[in-house]
């Protein structure tokens, strides 16, 4: 497995031949820099996210974006630790938001395309989401 310590830059250009740890250094440089665009190019059409904690599933690359774009407040994030194989990785983030910071795992999926087709996140506390995104998920 490679490994990554810390947010890699790179070229934010999508790139299906890409290993898994070059797409998820990607996925949260495109984030943090609110290059929704770029951020959309890594996705499959038909991605799934996922977080256990509020019991939310977002559907596809358009709801998917939107939910990171519209996400409430002014935030960080920091990349702490990347493992990955050829289609599969896992992320360690520092996650600030109105003066707190939590930890996250996210956990990636990537097609034969080098898109991501799933991500599945987890906090380490139960929470209930804000209120306004119940027009891009659907909860189970």
């Amino acid at each position: 497995m490679a490994e990554t310590r810390n947010d890699s830059r790179g070229d934010i250009r999508s790139d299906a031949r890409a290993g898994a740890r070059t797409v998820i250094e990607r996925y949260w440089s495109t984030a943090q820099d609110r290059d929704w665009s770029a951020f959309g190019a890594l996705l499959a059409p038909d991605v799934v996210y996922e977080i256990p904690q509020t019991r939310e599933r977002v559907r596809g690359r358009e709801a998917y974006v939107r939910f990171n774009a519209e996400y409430p407040g002014d935030w960080r994030v920091t990349v702490e630790r990347i493992v990955a194989e050829e289609r599969r990785g896992v992320s360690w983030t520092s996650f600030t938001a109105e003066g707190g910071t939590e930890t996250g795992l996210s956990f990636f999926t990537l097609g034969d395309d080098g898109l991501i087709e799933s991500v599945v996140d987890f906090w380490p506390e139960p929470y209930e989401p804000p209120a306004g995104r119940e027009h891009l998920v659907e909860r189970y």
